[in-house]
């Protein structure tokens, strides 16, 4: 679900409403600022906007009023005079990010700078159907609501979804590791909680975080790769925008397939990265049931039989070949590898890499970084809060916010 867009009016209201949106857009430029670098002072502000000084207070202050960003005196001793005033988000306003997964949905509540303040996951014994998925996150976010203090203000839900998402409605329509196809999952949520939805691909969610917040900052031309209990995916930036193809379903680097094998991922395809590198069978080997990747990385750390570690070898050579035929046809500047595809990366680096380079052209790899991506655990958290907090950057002055004590 997304707020409409803001149109202008014609006849005798066109340059009312063109003051109206040049006002907005430049709220919104301060906010993006602060959204990309963090605390800035005014007079940075400033210098980067192009605006005069006395434009940047009266914009500042209106931000204020609206409870989206706060002031307060720069922590330093150095310097004489008065002490420059510093520009921040207010952590008050705030977002939830759902990720509902085969074995357990997580919820968080992330602020607009995109820190996570509060977060809890709930395991489930079986596949959840979608209902009972909406059931589990309006539960938890319940919880987190009853917990915020007062003061506190809601933007709206994001979630995270391992598959197929039509954009425009909140539609999945085909999420194969959850057996879901073409469910109205924004409308649902949106239905229990009373607060605005939208949702998008786990992987693309990830690939724009780490491009805006992690350790895809300053470079253009990325690609990036997921793996959690869903399966495997991706997103590609290019000239720093994400791809989306003709009917938004492009990055489904999972299915891109690199081996004969007769094994099938979970949309049927055969010898895929996906159908080759599963958790669940490092779980299975491991004879573990559930485990978080950081769980993983901590049994890893340890010894751990010939089975297993074969296994792990097989997979770090099947995302090696998968990662060098990304790299021949993007030819980007950086790999990232992020959730359960992070475990192998930090349980061989060096297999990874050398196994890499046997299947990759010479001249992609010059000045090319393979690394792990920099979010982390709350990657998909943040990635999700994107969601609602893109209307809010977009059109701060008219964007709705919901009281913490609500439905």
């Amino acid at each position: 679900m997304t707020p409409s867009a803001a149109k202008p009016h014609s006849g005798a209201s066109t340059v009312g409403s063109n003051r109206e949106q040049v006002r907005q857009h430049n709220l919104s430029a301060i906010l993006r600022l602060l959204r990309q670098f963090g605390t800035m002072s005014r007079s940075a502000l400033t210098q980067r906007t192009g605006l005069n000084r006395s434009t940047i207070s009266d914009l500042v202050t209106e931000l204020q009023e609206l409870g989206l960003i706060i002031e307060s005196e720069a922590n330093t001793t150095q310097g004489v005079g008065r002490p420059s005033l510093m520009v921040s988000f207010s952590d008050e306003v705030v977002v939830f990010a759902v990720n509902p997964e085969t074995d357990a949905t997580t919820v968080g509540v992330v602020t607009l700078s995109g820190k996570v303040i509060d977060k809890v996951r709930h395991t489930h014994s079986a596949v959840p159907t979608p209902t009972e998925s909406v059931e589990t996150a309006t539960r938890l976010i319940a919880e987190l609501r009853a917990k915020m203090p007062t003061t506190f203000r809601i933007a709206g839900i994001g979630v995270a979804i391992p598959g197929q998402i039509r954009v425009e409605d909140g539609v999945v329509r085909l999420a194969p590791h959850l057996n879901w196809v073409e469910v109205p999952f924004a409308r649902m949520l949106h239905q229990q909680t009373g607060l605005p939805v939208f949702i998008d691909n786990d992987a693309s969610l990830g690939s724009i975080a780490e491009r805006d917040l992690g350790a895809g900052r300053g470079f253009s031309e990325i690609v990036y790769l997921f793996g959690g209990a869903g399966g495997i995916g991706g997103g590609v930036i290019h000239g720093g925008i994400l791809l989306r193809g003709a009917a938004g379903y492009a990055g489904e680097l999972g299915h891109v397939r690199i081996s004969d094998s007769p094994r099938e991922d979970y949309s049927g395809l055969q010898g895929t990265l996906e159908s080759l590198v599963q958790r669940d069978d490092l779980l299975a080997a491991l004879k573990i049931d559930s485990a978080d990747d950081a769980q993983l990385e901590e049994v890893l750390s340890k010894p751990v039989s010939t089975k297993v570690q074969k296994l792990l070898e097989s997979q770090i050579d099947a995302l090696a070949i998968a990662v060098g035929n990304y790299v021949n046809i993007f030819n980007p500047e950086i790999v990232l590898i992020a959730g359960y595809l992070a475990v192998l990366h930090s349980y061989d680096r060096d297999r990874l890499l050398s196994r890499f380079r046997w299947s990759t052209l010479t001249a992609p790899q010059d000045r090319l970084l393979v690394k792990t991506a920099e979010l982390g655990p709350n990657l998909l958290m943040i990635g999700a809060a994107g969601l609602p907090i893109a209307p809010l950057l977009a059109e701060p002055a008219i964007t709705q916010l919901f009281p913490a004590r609500g439905k």
